[in-house]
């Protein structure tokens, strides 16, 4: 669910859930309102059985695999990631990394980044 700050040029201002604010075409169609069932994450799963039943397969943390199967593998006991931080069993930063490519297109829409990392 988005704030319509302002419309000035041809674009409007929207503030966005992550506090993003971002220009964007005037003309765009946008729906009203919000998605509905907003308890659906609230929702406690209880039992594996269920979550079985959804197709979800068991997850294995990295740390307690080898090292063939995951960087955060092997060592003796339970042993710290042992490198600058975690990374996806592919080798690639994880948590927090940002995605984003340096030089989008629509970099110029966006009047603030949204706060934190």
């Amino acid at each position: 669910m988005a704030q319509l700050m302002a419309k000035e040029n041809g674009l409007a201002l929207l503030r966005l859930p992550s506090g993003e604010l971002r220009n964007v075409p005037a003309n765009c169609m946008a729906t009203i309102g919000q998605v509905s069932n907003t308890d659906h994450e609230n929702v406690k799963i209880g039992k594996a059985g269920r979550k079985r039943h959804m197709g979800w397969r068991p997850t294995v943390r990295g740390s307690v695999m080898n090292p063939c199967d995951h960087p955060h593998g092997g060592g003796e006991g339970r042993a710290p990631i042992g490198r600058s931080g975690p990374v996806t069993p592919w080798g690639k930063p994880a948590l927090g990394y940002k995605t984003r490519a340096k030089s989008k297109p629509s970099d110029k829409l966006i009047v603030k980044r949204r706060n934190g990392k």
